[in-house]
């Protein structure tokens, strides 16, 4: 791994380093509310495959994370439907912040402080790599979206709409 833009250790990247699992590092200049569609331009990715980690809970205030497309949104119905709840929504962000132990606009799912349950859309799987929050602010790492599955126990849905 190059050192060319390597940002200090994060509680994700521990984990992946731990794991030993092959990724690349890439710091890009935040901005508030830019989200995964403002990363994917300022780092030349498509946001197909920039993947969102967003803090959700359902109808009893579980957290879950789901994981989506950067150009996509979450149909909460659809996601409901298959992980057997009346229903889901976003977390605020200062639960969202409690629950992964990460600030929102830099929540990785890797390493969150409590366990939750991982969603991810399943054509997600497919892609040969994916860019993921890293642990921080204007920070994603790529790697291999199957990484998900084996190191978070990701179950695959159908839930995204276009944006």
């Amino acid at each position: 791994m190059s050192r060319k833009g390597h940002v200090s250790e994060t509680p994700a990247t521990a984990l992946l380093r731990a794991s030993k699992v092959a990724f690349t590092e890439h710091p890009y200049e935040y901005l508030e509310h830019g989200g995964a569609l403002h990363s994917a331009g300022v780092l030349g990715l498509d946001p197909y495959s920039v993947v969102k980690t967003l803090i959700m809970q359902d109808q009893d205030a579980r957290p879950l994370v789901v994981l989506m497309h950067g150009n996509r949104k979450v149909s909460t119905k659809n996601l409901a439907r298959q992980i057997g709840a009346k229903s889901v929504e976003p977390c605020q962000p200062e639960v969202a912040n409690r629950h992964s132990g990460y600030l929102v606009g830099g929540t990785s799912p890797f390493s969150t402080r409590r366990q939750m349950p991982v969603y991810i859309e399943e054509s997600i799987l497919a892609l040969p790599v994916i860019a993921i929050n890293g642990g921080r602010r204007g920070y994603l790492v790529q790697l291999d979206p199957q990484v998900c599955v084996q190191l978070l126990g990701a179950m695959p849905v159908h839930c995204a709409l276009a944006e």
